[in-house]
């Protein structure tokens, strides 16, 4: 599998060199300072191009877009969608135009992937980010107060969360806020209480059946340019996998994967495989859906984490989480391997490792959370070890 990392662009502290140290060749970014719904120009897409290809002796492309944005309007299915449908495709035109032609994106409603906690700790001094249920249920109960949103939350869950804001200074509110906000990458606006309460009133009465059903527009609209040009789209599953703040989700299940590849069958319609997103789902088996969709595999985040009873979680070690991380592995290696022997160009599946802890010389500096230098380091090497010894045992192509 191709070895990828995340990059922030140009003012990423971790820098295009470092990146190659790890052994990554492939670079995952995105334009993040154009606004959502704006098309990527070929001159700005050329730009960065140019930019991760500067030093040839680095051998560094642009492997994968990570995420082109779908426009909030689109995913409520308000106003005249027309525009936005264009732009989309026309930034899909120009990605391929320039050679970029696997493209993640997310159909997560107002947030993406959601964690109370940037910093927690792990043995020996380290970080990770963490969810705990208490203190979501905190945030959406007591300071965003969300009408009924104490019908969400299981009783314990909810006594441990007014619990906590009895005992919460402002500034414990300001943090846990900015932390909800964190997983929202690039370069616009993040939410204060008002801003996001007005924002969920635009998803009122929005429901699973038809935040699918916009979904199902998004794809019809765009699958078929995307098949004519070339580019391979890749949903990324819902972070954590269930409801959040009343808002549905809709990739968060087998299920909804099911359904979302049989929208329209074509190989540009495809999964950004997330084993920590889908891994946070008690519900979910995650090697048997990675068996089941491996056809569908366009690209791959591969990361563990660490379950508990009342729906909090952590980030673990890549192999040290409830996801049999080897399993997943072999599998992806044996779909390559089907790939290659058709004479599929595109066998091979990029990967790249997802939401490292904080570690060592990590610790404290300013990148973007869950993605240090050292965490991520260590998680592809250990991804790297287990694809290298499957690929040698059962004689598969790496």
């Amino acid at each position: 599998m191709e070895q990828t990392w995340r990059w922030f662009g140009p003012d990423d502290v971790i820098r295009l060199n470092h990146i190659r140290q790890t052994g990554a060749t492939g670079i995952v970014t995105a334009l993040h300072q154009i606004p959502y719904g704006v098309v990527w120009s070929v001159e700005e897409i050329e730009k960065r191009k140019s930019m991760i290809a500067a030093d040839p002796s680095l051998g560094l492309r642009w492997s994968v877009v990570e995420s082109l944005p779908v426009h909030e309007s689109i995913k409520i299915g308000e106003g005249d969608l027309k525009p936005l449908f264009d732009n989309y495709r026309q930034s899909l035109r120009n990605l391929a135009a320039c050679g970029v032609t696997t493209v993640c994106y997310n159909f997560m409603p107002v947030l993406d992937w959601t964690r109370t906690d940037l910093a927690a700790a792990v043995p020996g001094g380290g970080t990770s980010l963490r969810f705990n249920a208490h203190e979501h249920a905190a945030f959406d109960v007591y300071m965003l107060q969300r009408p009924g949103a104490e019908n969400d939350h299981a009783p314990d869950v909810l006594a441990r969360a007014r619990a906590w804001f009895d005992k919460a200074s402002e500034d414990d509110k300001k943090r846990l806020l900015a932390n909800i906000m964190a997983g929202l990458p690039g370069a616009f606006d993040r939410y204060d209480i008002p801003g996001l309460r007005k924002m969920l009133d635009r998803y009122k009465g929005m429901t699973r059946e038809s935040l699918r059903e916009t979904l199902a527009q998004f794809l019809r609209e765009v699958i078929p340019t995307a098949e004519e040009v070339g580019v391979r789209m890749c949903i990324h599953p819902d972070d954590p996998p269930r409801p959040l703040m009343g808002l549905p989700r809709i990739v968060s299940t087998e299920d909804d994967l099911d359904f979302i590849v049989n929208v329209i069958d074509s190989e540009a319609n495809g999964i950004t495989f997330c084993t920590g997103s889908l891994g946070a789902g008690a519900q979910n088996d995650v090697p048997a859906m990675a068996k089941r969709f491996a056809p569908k595999v366009t690209f791959a985040h591969l990361r563990n984490v660490k379950k508990e009873a009342d729906g909090s979680f952590q980030e673990a070690e890549h192999l040290g989480g409830d996801v049999d991380m080897v399993s997943v592995v072999t599998t992806l290696l044996e779909e390559q391997k089907v790939r290659r022997d058709a004479g599929n160009p595109n066998w091979r599946i990029p990967f790249r490792p997802d939401h490292g802890h904080e570690l060592l010389d990590d610790v404290g500096k300013k990148t973007h959370p869950g993605y240090p230098a050292i965490g991520r380091l260590r998680g592809l090497a250990e991804i790297r070890g287990v694809m290298t010894a499957v690929a040698s045992m059962r004689q598969l192509p790496v």
